[in-house]
C-alpha cells in the first residue's frame, strides 16, 4: 500500500476518526507518563511487524501496543479511534513506517505532544527520500536489524540501568537471523533468475533479495497498491504471462482485493500457477517477524519446486 502526497490512495476512513481521537486526546490531558510504576516503558508499533521487534528488545521492560495488527483486514480501511490515539498519546516509544504509509501516526504524535517520546521513523532511519516508490521496507531482510538497533539504543537511553538488558536482547535478535540469512542465500542460489507475478508491490524487496524476477509492469502494481484502476493493456499483459506460463508464481496481496486482483488470482489458478499470499501486517497468532519472513520464503520454496500454492499462512 501506499500513501503519499503524490498518491491519492490513503487511510480512507481516518477523516471523522481521527477528529474524534484528537478531540479525546486533548481531553485526557496526556496525564500518563508512558510508563508504569514498575518501569515499565509504553511503546507502540505502528503496525504489529514493528511491535513485534520491540517487544523482542525490551523484553520485560516495555508494554507494546501495535496499532495494525489484523492480517484479515484491508490496511488501507483502518479507522483511527480514540482509544489508538489515547495509546499513543502515552507511548513514550513509537516505531512507524514512514512514506506516507502511516501518516496518521504523525498526526496523532502531533495532536499529543511530549517531549519525553522517541519516534523512530524506518523512512528517516533507512535515510530514504519521499519519492522512494515502495513503502513495505519490512520486507527488506536488512531493514529489521537496523531498527532493532535503533530500539535498543532508545530504549537504553530512556532506562539506562537497563542497558545491558536491551544490549543483550539485541544480541540474540541479531542470532535469530542468522537462519533467516541463510535460508535467503540457499534460496537465491537455487532459484536466482526465475521468474514471478505480483499484485502489487508488497513484497517485492524479499523477492529482490531471493534474487526472484517480478515480471509485473510497475505501472500495475503502483495503480494497484494507490486504488487506481490499471490500464488495460498492463492487466493483459500480466494476463497474458499467467496464461502462457512465463511466470513460475503469483504473489498475491491476502490483505487488499480488487476485481483485478482477483480475476488475477481466479486465473493463476485456473492456469496452474502456483499462488503466494503476501501480508501488509504480520499474521498472528503464531508469528514473530523472523518465522513470518522463513515462512513466506518457504512458501515460495513450495511453489518452484512443486506448483502448492500458499493462499493463506496459518
Amino acid at each position: 500500500m501506499r500513501a503519499t502526497a503524490q498518491h491519492p490512495r490513503r487511510w480512507h476512513r481516518v477523516g471523522i476518526a481521527l477528529a474524534m481521537a484528537v478531540v479525546a486526546v486533548g481531553l485526557s490531558g496526556c496525564n500518563s507518563g508512558g510508563s508504569s510504576a514498575s518501569g515499565v516503558i509504553a511503546a507502540v508499533g505502528a503496525e504489529n511487524q514493528y511491535a513485534n521487534v520491540i517487544a523482542q528488545i525490551g523484553g520485560r521492560y516495555v508494554h507494546v501496543a501495535a496499532i495494525m495488527s489484523n492480517p484479515s483486514v484491508d490496511p488501507h480501511t483502518f479507522e483511527v479511534s480514540t482509544s489508538v490515539a489515547q495509546v499513543v498519546s502515552q507511548a513514550r516509544l513509537v516505531v512507524q513506517n514512514g512514506l506516507g504509509y502511516d501518516q496518521f501516526m504523525t498526526q496523532l504524535e502531533s495532536a499529543s505532544p511530549s517531549s519525553s517520546r522517541r519516534v523512530i521513523d524506518v523512512q528517516h532511519l533507512l535515510t530514504l527520500s519521499d519519492a522512494t516508490p515502495n513503502p513495505h521496507l519490512w520486507y527488506k531482510p536488512t531493514t529489521m536489524p537496523i531498527v532493532a538497533a535503533a530500539i535498543e539504543r532508545d530504549l537504553a537511553a530512556m532506562a539506562p540501568t537497563h542497558a545491558n538488558y536491551f544490549a543483550a536482547r539485541l544480541a540474540r535478535f541479531r542470532s535469530s537471523f542468522a537462519p533467516l540469512t541463510a535460508q535467503i542465500r540457499a534460496f537465491r542460489a537455487r532459484f536466482a533468475g526465475d521468474v514471478v507475478a505480483t499484485t502489487e508491490p508488497v513484497a517485492d524487496y524479499l523477492l529482490t533479495a531471493l534474487g526472484l524476477v517480478d515480471a509485473t509492469p510497475w505501472r500495475l502494481q503502483a495503480d494497484v497498491m494507490n486504488g487506481i484502476d490499471p490500464a488495460p493493456e498492463d492487466v493483459a499483459t500480466l494476463q497474458t504471462m499467467i496464461r502462457d506460463h512465463h511466470v513460475a508464481a503469483l504473489c498475491y496481496n491476502a490483505q487488499v482485493t480488487s476485481s483485478v486482483t482477483l480475476a488475477l488470482r481466479s486465473l493463476a489458478q485456473s492456469a496452474g500457477v502456483p499462488i503466494v499470499a503476501v501480508y501488509e501486517t504480520m499474521p498472528e497468532p503464531g508469528y514473530d517477524y523472523q518465522s513470518w519472513m522463513s515462512a513466506e520464503i518457504h512458501a515460495l520454496t513450495l511453489a518452484l519446486t512443486t506448483h502448492h500454492s500458499t493462499t493463506e499462512l496459518r
